[in-house]
């Protein structure tokens, strides 16, 4: 029986997966309430090589995952349900091919957009809220403007800044054949096949 996910696509994933987990794991600095790094590369890279429900599955992994092998406290299926939404929203916003396969040009509103979304409501909104349940915390205020002013306010313009350089090392990977893109844009993982 032949797979209707190609295999170097499933490897493609699995290394993006493996990448955020070391970014997110040790390189970066994580307190009780909040983590500045860089782990949102091989999440970008994915979004604009593979699409919002690659993704979405990559980031879910990545974050399951990286809660098993580095516990920092109890498992929250919150945060990967946070990371699921990130993924699917920053795939949906730098994905680089439209629903026929054709290449489309990514403005500059792509780069900005898909960072303040899925960093201020998503991240910001959402992952407070896990943050403050998890901590049992009853001042979801007091953790929103701690990681406003210390996470945020640094994480979003790094991001924004990094982002055209890693759309041109996308590129650049295209261009020397190292990923595999040949599906359309907002193919499933199970329904995704060969042209």
């Amino acid at each position: 029986m032949k797979s209707k996910v190609p295999v170097r696509t499933l490897c493609q994933i699995a290394l993006f997966v493996a990448l955020e987990i070391v970014l997110n794991e040790f390189c970066a600095i994580q307190t009780m309430g909040f983590k500045i790094g860089v782990y949102f590369i091989p999440v970008v890279l994915c979004a604009i090589l593979f699409g919002p429900v690659w993704t979405a599955v990559m980031y879910g992994m990545a974050d399951t995952l990286g809660a098993i092998i580095f516990p920092t406290g109890p498992y929250n299926p919150g945060f990967t349900l946070s990371a699921v939404l990130m993924g699917l929203c920053l795939g949906f916003f730098l994905y680089r091919y439209d629903k026929d396969g054709h290449r489309r040009k990514l403005k500059m509103l792509n780069n900005i957009l898909p960072a303040i979304i899925s960093a201020f409501l998503i991240g910001l909104f959402l992952n407070t809220l896990w943050i403050s349940l998890m901590y049992g915390s009853r001042t979801y205020w007091g953790w929103f403007m701690l990681r406003l002013t210390t996470q945020y306010a640094l994480l979003v313009p790094v991001e924004i800044i990094l982002t055209p350089a890693i759309i041109k090392f996308a590129e650049l990977l295209e261009k020397n054949r190292l990923v595999d893109i040949r599906r359309p844009a907002y193919d499933t993982p199970a329904s995704s096949g060969k042209p």
